[in-house]
């Protein structure tokens, strides 16, 4: 089984948030098209010989600014390179204001099978705060339209830890996205990184983070409301309805080796990752003009990967196997970290069982932290 991920470089606006690379200009939407089919072209033995992809993934940027016929082209493309599985899992990311009735009902002619639709909050305040295209009235009418175009495999995408004076709004947020009944829900922290206009306000002083306290009980809240609703996570940003999960992140999570696609995509082999530039005009320029792709390699050392797998492994529900971590990628971690490991279970941050260690709801709030201290 492979992966497919393609990177969709262009946005109509700047979310204050985001650290993704992305253009606001459509100046070079067409050329990139042509550049991405051609890469495909390019790059398709990178998976090894006849590849059958399990999973494709439009990312971005936002995917949902893609025409019809670009889609076409693209999917044409990969039809002509790749041997794709009748029940591939074929995801496209989108934003609300995108989602009309004739563009679903574009999408749905598609082979897309799977939608996941950045909400990221029902509130009008937050979403101009956020700088997001579309309005709260919109969040809900996507997806319910999404859901009378023939959708059913649907994820939405929520952000807590919006500076805020209670937490009434989160869990106004989580009781609308729970009325939608979509089989998926993608929960993620705001992250104020620096280059972002967020993080530029935090650098001036004009605007301040919310306290990790305040986070952290968000993140119990959406817990607690998630089981209550029969909802799973499976990974500490992920939770589905029994079954649902993402096949396609699943599979990046458990070491599958993934081909990305298009302008600071990244791709993993098993043994190497590449990183391809994160510039519009050079990618295009590179794959059109000189027909090759701009990319760094990057060889993954055993440490490398085992540190990768203790990162990726923690964050899941699966937890981490420390068999296949010793016999597989040379790393013993009870040798190594004997003390920090009983520790760990005797705080009630980790359980250890059948040799695999797991998080616990409050070991996940330091997921990271612990990650550090066990890396190689």
């Amino acid at each position: 089984m492979s992966g497919l991920y393609l990177h969709i470089p262009f946005c109509k606006q700047a979310c204050h948030y985001c650290d993704f690379h992305f253009s606001t200009s459509m100046v070079l939407k067409s050329r990139f098209v042509e550049a991405l089919t051609q890469e495909i072209q390019l790059r398709a033995s990178y998976l090894g010989p006849a590849p059958t992809l399990t999973t494709i993934y439009f990312g971005g940027g936002t995917p949902s600014l893609l025409t019809a016929a670009e889609l076409d082209t693209i999917f044409l493309a990969i039809h002509q390179q790749f041997t794709v599985a009748p029940d591939a899992e074929i995801t496209l990311e989108a934003n609300p204001d995108d989602l009309t009735p004739a563009k679903l009902r574009e999408l749905a002619a598609s082979p897309i099978n799977r939608l996941s639709i950045g909400l990221q909050s029902f509130h009008e305040p937050h979403l101009r705060l956020m700088n997001r295209a579309h309005s709260a009235q919109e969040s809900g009418q996507a997806v319910r339209a999404a859901q009378d175009a023939g959708f059913e495999n649907i994820s939405v995408d929520l952000i807590y830890g919006v500076p805020a004076p209670t937490h009434a709004l989160w869990e106004q947020d989580m009781a609308a996205a729970f009325a939608l009944g979509v089989p998926h829900l993608s929960c993620y922290a705001l992250t104020i990184e620096p280059g972002t206009v967020f993080g530029h306000r935090l650098k001036k002083g004009t605007m301040q983070a919310p306290p990790d306290e305040f986070v952290a009980r968000q993140f119990e809240l959406l817990l607690t409301e998630m089981a209550r609703h029969g909802y799973q996570q499976y990974e500490i940003s992920n939770f589905c309805q029994p079954g649902r999960e993402s096949r396609h992140n699943s599979a990046y999570w458990r070491g599958v080796p993934y081909l990305g696609l298009g302008p600071s995509a990244h791709s993993f082999d098993g043994h190497t990752r590449q990183y391809t530039v994160a510039n519009n005009a050079r990618y295009v320029a590179a794959v059109l003009e000189q027909g090759e792709v701009p990319t760094t390699v990057e060889h993954l050392s055993a440490q490398d990967r085992a540190n990768e797998y203790l990162m990726t492994s923690l964050r899941t529900a699966r937890g981490c196997d420390l068999a296949h971590l010793r016999d597989t990628l040379g790393v013993d971690l009870p040798a190594q970290h004997g003390p920090y490991l009983r520790q760990l279970q005797a705080d009630g941050w980790a359980t250890l069982h059948h040799n695999v260690l797991t998080l616990t709801d409050q070991g996940k709030l330091l997921a990271d932290h612990i990650t550090l201290a066990l890396f190689q």
